[in-house]
């Protein structure tokens, strides 16, 4: 055997090697359909939990005062064992980049930013700027997204579903504008509709049966008014809904298997009979 077939033998092993060693990572931090890959969902879960929970209990002067070393230590913690998953979901994909500017992706770096930050600005007079970052922190939960399958499947349905939300939120703001602008005319300043953008404030209020009562009618024509944009409200608030559950329907029916994910960007739910990615135009 000549020196080049050889080394071209020895390449080829390596590939071997490290594309094995690539696929198992993959299967361990991607696939929730083993189980190791469901120990290691399960693992972050918990650890993203705990995460959340330290931000939250920070904030509290008492245990601040008390266990805030503790607490600062822990959050170094979860950040470096963050840090390292987001290392390694970049190594085991094979579009590292379509990754990183995925969804969850972008959501991975940002669960530990914050953290990096808050030590590149010292100082005691940006404290309140530190304090936002402590509490984007509780961001994380966001990642917890990744790893409840259902929720694939809603944010698809969200997704297909955004025209139509569009053209109805559309639909709502040009009624609360109609609305607020006749009652403006109807009540006008004697009844505290002092201005359109009040009149409009009040029209969101009564449409989502939120009812402040800080902006009353006072006008019979405008308890009529009134009384019709509550009826609308209700049928108003039915729309999305059914919009979305038609959506999901339509997604479950597409047999989509978790278990076809992506290599490249890490998305999963394709169509069983999909050859290539939707988002990264990928193979799988």
């Amino acid at each position: 055997m000549s020196i080049i077939q050889k080394e071209t033998v020895r390449q080829t092993v390596g590939q071997k090697k490290d594309s094995s060693w690539r696929d198992v990572l993959y299967e361990v931090i991607f696939k929730a359909d083993t189980v190791t890959g469901k120990s290691f969902d399960i693992a972050v879960m918990v650890i993203i939990a705990l995460s959340v929970i330290t931000v939250i209990i920070n904030t509290v002067d008492s245990i601040e005062q008390e266990y805030g070393k503790n607490l600062h230590i822990a959050e170094w913690v979860f950040t470096i064992i963050f840090t390292i998953e987001y290392i390694l979901r970049l190594i085991c994909c094979k579009k590292p980049a379509a990754y990183a500017r995925s969804f969850f992706g972008v959501v991975d770096l940002f669960a530990i930013l914050p953290t990096y930050i808050s030590v590149i600005i010292p100082g005691s007079h940006v404290l309140l700027v530190i304090r936002i970052l402590r509490v984007l922190r509780i961001f994380r939960v966001f990642k917890l997204v990744k790893y409840i399958g259902e929720s694939e499947l809603l944010i698809d349905a969200l997704r297909s579903s955004r025209r139509k939300i569009t053209v109805f939120l559309f639909s709502v703001i040009t009624i609360v504008i109609i609305f607020g602008s006749v009652m403006y005319i109807v009540e006008s300043q004697e009844n505290g509709f002092n201005n359109i953008p009040q009149s409009i404030y009040w029209a969101v209020v009564t449409l989502t049966t939120v009812g402040y009562g800080d902006v009353t009618p006072h006008t019979h024509i405008g308890k009529v008014i009134a009384m019709i944009i509550m009826v609308m409200g209700y049928g108003i608030l039915a729309v999305p809904t059914g919009i979305v559950t038609a959506e999901i329907t339509r997604a479950m029916g597409h047999n989509k298997v978790a278990s076809n994910i992506c290599e490249g960007c890490g998305y999963r739910w394709h169509d069983d009979d999909a050859h290539y990615c939707k988002h990264c135009g990928n193979t799988i």
